[in-house]
C-alpha cells in the first residue's frame, strides 16, 4: 500500500477552495466529505484525530461510513472548516 504523502501548502488551498465550492452547490456527502475536509487541512487520520480528540480508529470508521457519529463529533468536525451540520435538499436525478 503507498504511503500517504502530504499535499503541498498550494494543493492544500485549491482543496479547501473546492470543498467550500462543493459544499456551496450541495455536493459534499457524509461519510466521504469527512475524509475531503481532512485533506483538505493536509492532515493524516492521527493528526486529524487529535485535533478533535477522537481516535484514528473513530475517524476511520467515520470516513468509511462504519461509524454513527454524534451531532457533537460532526460539528466539531464542520467547525474546522467553517461549517454547520444542517438539512440539504435532496437533489432529484434527472
Amino acid at each position: 500500500m503507498a504511503r500517504w504523502k502530504k499535499p503541498t501548502k498550494e494543493e492544500i488551498l485549491e482543496n479547501r477552495r473546492t470543498l467550500a465550492e462543493r459544499a456551496r452547490t450541495g455536493d459534499l456527502r457524509l461519510p466521504i466529505a469527512v475524509a475531503e475536509i481532512r485533506k483538505g487541512f493536509g492532515m493524516t487520520q492521527e493528526e486529524f484525530a487529535k485535533m478533535l480528540a477522537l481516535t484514528r480508529r473513530q475517524v476511520a470508521e467515520i470516513e468509511a461510513g462504519a461509524a454513527n457519529p454524534t451531532l457533537e463529533t460532526l460539528d466539531k468536525i464542520g467547525r474546522l472548516f467553517g461549517f454547520a451540520v444542517g438539512f440539504v435538499p435532496r437533489i432529484r436525478e434527472p
